[in-house]
């Protein structure tokens, strides 16, 4: 009786063990089911963010592309620290896996399982041009460095102290990379460490920044997924990565985030002239009739399409914009564009645009402010630009005026600020640049066209610039 109670025990068991497995759905099918891949990340121009398109970001764009090859709708989670993006993917019903721009280090692989690398980098010491540059981690003796807490960087500087002993440096969680170049670029610290892709991007805003030399040999960028028993999604995401590389989707998206860095500078002297001299002829007529049409100085019409393309009309932006006024697909319909290469269509596009938007900022801001304003929207957005008015005037200025305001627009790029706006984190630094650049080309294009304005015909107008043309490229 005793043995006939025992094989019916372990019956009952083995069924209990069978029908548990059987019940047990595996982390791609739970994905797959709920019809959402949640990925968290960082709000960073290297990884996640929003501009006048909609989210874009080089590991957003990986991570879409992964959701529409499971079939399934990407939701995105940012966080504001390391440490809740690595608890975040160890929480369950949190995230998938991280997408945002990890270093594969082998601290980080005792509890994370990295996929294959999609990016190389390496970490780079940042020092102020003003100062003697240094050649040596010995160099930095009695120097204030500030890193990010629980990054690669401190990692980094942790394996390299027992052979360096006075090497000090201090962590934080409150700020992001952007704060540390800003704290480099105005003295309050010496040095701070950056990975060589987010510094291609930073540097163009902060001209009097350098990098020493390499804390690092190169260092691999991966999506970050938790240790477990459950491969399926992971072995998915492997095999995404192996065919993206394969068929060249890979290095598309590395081009077009990365192979682009110099737009963010400004053109040479040189270049703009011949610009005008060969370029703009061209299309001025077209730019005067639609200018016109709208009640708006053509010139700056002009600027806009100097800054966006070149006056190029084939030309195409990292985010999929194109055309001589780098209309979206959205913006064109709206402005009643088909075809966005024809540069007859983009610039009347583009002026519509302009218009629409310059009608949107409020009435009692004046001139010029007013057209400033206009600019700003027209690069970053409408919501992004009133997220910085309101913070203009929480600190006491004036959101009224473009002088003030500018100055808090890079703050959309600051944790501390974006994480209270309405519409988030944005590239606050690009639409200062921008609105600079234009009114640059302007005053250029103003200067050389005025004299005659009024007696020659555009299409004659040879563009002539004095022999001694002492042109200030705008500075970053």
């Amino acid at each position: 009786m005793r043995v006939i109670s025992s094989i019916l025990a372990l019956c009952i068991l083995a069924s209990s063990l069978l029908l548990v497995a059987c019940n047990r759905v595996s982390e791609l099918e739970k994905v797959q089911k709920s019809g959402v891949l949640r990925v968290v990340t960082r709000n960073n121009p290297t990884t996640y963010y929003q501009d006048r398109t909609g989210p874009t970001g080089f590991e957003y764009e990986l991570a879409t592309l992964f959701a529409k090859n499971l079939g399934v709708e990407l939701e995105i989670m940012t966080s504001s620290s390391l440490s809740e993006i690595f608890s975040a993917i160890h929480a369950p019903n949190q995230a998938s896996f991280a997408a945002a721009g990890l270093t594969v280090t082998e601290e980080r692989k005792k509890a994370i399982r990295f996929t294959t690398p999609n990016f190389e980098v390496t970490q780079k010491l940042i020092y102020h041009a003003d100062y003697k540059k240094p050649r040596s981690i010995d160099d930095l003796k009695d120097k204030k460095i500030l890193v990010i807490a629980n990054s690669s960087h401190a990692e980094q500087l942790r394996q390299i102290q027992p052979t360096h002993q006075d090497l000090v440096w201090e962590e934080t969680q409150d700020l992001d990379p952007v704060d540390l170049v800003k704290m480099v670029q105005e003295h309050t610290i010496d040095f701070t460490v950056m990975d060589s892709n987010e510094f291609d991007i930073y540097q163009a805003y902060f001209p009097k920044l350098r990098a020493a030399f390499s804390l690092s040999e190169p260092q691999q960028l991966a999506w970050a997924f938790p240790r477990s028993q459950d491969n399926s999604l992971y072995d998915k995401a492997q095999d995404f990565f192996k065919k993206i590389e394969a068929d060249g989707t890979l290095l598309q998206l590395k081009e077009r985030f990365y192979g682009h860095m110099d737009q963010l500078n400004y053109v040479g002297a040189r270049t703009f002239i011949w610009h005008v001299q060969k370029r703009l002829p061209k299309y001025a007529p077209v730019f005067k009739e639609k200018a016109e049409e709208k009640a708006m100085d053509w010139r700056l019409l002009a600027a806009v399409g100097y800054q966006e393309s070149h006056w190029n009309p084939r030309a195409v932006s990292p985010t999929g914009v194109r055309g001589l006024m780098m209309l979206t697909h959205v913006t064109a319909k709206e402005m009643g564009v088909k075809n966005r290469l024809d540069p007859i269509q983009s610039i009347s596009g583009g002026a519509s645009y302009l218009q629409r938007t310059k009608a949107r900022i409020p009435k009692d801001i004046q001139e010029p402010d007013r057209t400033w304003f206009a600019l700003a929207s027209y690069n970053v957005g409408f919501g992004h630009l009133e997220d910085a008015r309101i913070i203009t005037e929480q600190q006491g200025g004036d959101p009224d005026r473009w002088i003030d305001v500018k100055e808090r627009l890079p703050l959309l790029q600051n944790k501390k600020w974006y994480k209270n706006t309405k519409y988030g984190y944005a590239r606050g630094y690009e639409p200062v640049l921008y609105v600079q650049n234009i009114r640059r080309y302007y005053d250029v294009l103003t200067w050389i066209t005025q004299p005659e304005e009024a007696t020659t015909p555009l299409e004659e107008h040879e563009f002539a610039f004095p022999e001694v043309f002492n042109f200030v490229p705008p500075v970053l």
